[in-house]
């Protein structure tokens, strides 16, 4: 991860602090999210990329070897196999940098965050 002189304020200047390739990358996840979650608003949050939507769906970072993909899944089965090969610590997702990044799977756990998310708000109005 580069080093930078102050935080980003947007995805644009987070993406800008990389070399071209992963800047490509970068764009390509954040273009996955965005056609996954159109509604979802882009922000930074603890110095990385995130979208909110009732809440943070989700966040991701570039490092030296991986993209990290954040939060950990959780609810669904199914997911919980196709994500094995990416778990690292806590749960969290990396991809690494090396091998195709899987954005069909980025966007089947946006899906799933959308749904939790609405879920949870409808939950939180019955009160």
């Amino acid at each position: 991860m580069p080093t930078r002189s102050s935080s980003p304020t947007n995805i644009d200047e987070y993406i800008a602090g990389f070399s071209p390739e992963v800047q490509a990358i970068l764009e390509k996840i954040r273009l996955t999210i965005r056609e996954a979650a159109p509604d979802a608003r882009e922000t930074i949050s603890y110095e990385i990329p995130a979208f909110r939507l009732n809440g943070i769906l989700v966040y991701f970072a570039a490092f030296k070897k991986h993209i990290g993909f954040y939060p950990p899944v959780r609810g669904d089965a199914k997911m919980k196999k196709l994500l094995a090969p990416y778990e690292g610590p806590n749960g969290n997702l990396r991809f690494p940098l090396q091998r195709p990044i899987p954005h069909r799977l980025i966007e089947r756990i946006v899906k799933l965050r959308v749904k939790q998310n609405c879920v949870r708000k409808r939950g939180s109005r019955k009160g």
